[in-house]
């Protein structure tokens, strides 16, 4: 069989990471044609323990861990990259819990050359036992909340714009480079920009499956998707084309929201329209969290489900809209 090399970038993720490595021992690809590579950003909880107690158990599993001084997700990539030594590449977050099959499905279809870079499904799982991690769960696969990001709940295979984690030849690099180390969330929306303009397509495929659990709180749901809004104008910088209309409604629907507050002492004529979308909003949300409460009969969805989709969507936008308005100041001080 090939061999491979699964990429983890990691810190601080002692309560899952047993999980992932638990998850990559019982893989249906041979464990002598694996090695796992751990970049580590200097953790300061368990999870450096938590390694060592799983290679102690399974010294049969190649597994490295480095230290990733700089922290960042791009930095780590590429420390682990450059210490690969198998044919492919598979990447994994410490928050995942791979399928079985991730890592021979995902050889197999770039073996079949169905794409550059391919990648699978996310099953989103609450990241705790609370009613509100539940609710952030759900939100976080549905339309809704995340537009056509498809890898969040599609079951139909084909060429998407990105992929989560992605698996590819180690060769790749050698050709369009590693992850880009200035930016720190969206590399690897980047790095499949770059896949793309390659020739190759990014390949989405239900038959790779991972687990993938979800922020706990809304303070850290609302960090998260701050982190991607903002740093998504530093990636459109240089690639406006991959804008998607996904992307822009959430800082289009704040500037609305903004403006027509501002307007409101003055413009009359709008005030019906402004109370029109804020209300078709709001209902729009209690509709989809009403629906998954029968659904799931679990009542607190109804609560939680809008407040996790609404801090997804400002959290984004308002992060956008910052991130779009200092770029000229960023540029200048480059």
């Amino acid at each position: 069989m090939p061999s491979v090399s699964i990429i983890i970038p990691c810190y601080n993720e002692e309560k899952t990471i047993a999980k992932l490595l638990a998850a990559l021992a019982a893989q249906e690809y041979p464990r002598a044609d694996m090695e796992v590579i751990i970049s580590d950003g200097r953790s300061e909880d368990g999870t450096l323990a938590a390694i060592e107690a799983f290679r102690q158990a399974h010294l049969d599993v190649a597994l490295r861990t480095l230290v990733n001084p700089g922290r960042s997700i791009p930095a780590a990539l590429n420390i682990a990259i450059g210490a690969a030594q198998g044919e492919f590449i598979v990447r994994l977050d410490a928050h995942s819990v791979p399928h079985p099959g991730y890592i021979a499905n995902s050889v197999r279809l770039l073996q079949e050359g169905r794409g550059g870079n391919v990648g699978g499904v996310w099953e989103i799982l609450p990241g705790a036992d609370t009613w509100m991690a539940r609710g952030i769960a759900l939100a976080a696969a549905h339309p809704l909340g995340v537009g056509d990001a498809f890898y969040r709940y599609t079951d139909k295979a084909g060429p998407v714009d990105t992929v989560p984690f992605g698996a590819f030849r180690r060769s790749l690099i050698a050709e369009i480079g590693g992850f880009d180390e200035t930016l720190l969330a969206n590399e690897d929306y980047e790095f499949n920009a770059r896949v793309r303009a390659s020739g190759r397509a990014v390949y989405l495929d239900p038959s790779i499956r991972a687990a993938y659990f979800a922020r706990p709180t809304l303070a850290a749901l609302a960090r998260q998707y701050a982190r991607y809004g903002f740093w998504k104008t530093r990636m459109l910088a240089r690639y406006p084309a991959t804008l998607r209309w996904r992307q822009a409604l959430p800082p289009l629907f704040i500037l609305g929201l903004a403006g027509g507050a501002l307007a409101w002492p003055w413009l009359a004529a709008l005030r019906l329209l402004y109370l029109g979308v804020v209300v078709s909003y709001g209902v729009a949300l209690l509709a989809v969290g009403s629906a998954l409460a029968v659904r799931q009969r679990q009542w607190s969805l109804f609560f939680s489900v809008p407040l996790a989709i609404a801090t997804m969507h400002l959290a984004w936008g308002g992060a956008f809209l910052w991130g779009a308005f200092s770029l000229p100041l960023a540029r200048r001080q480059h």
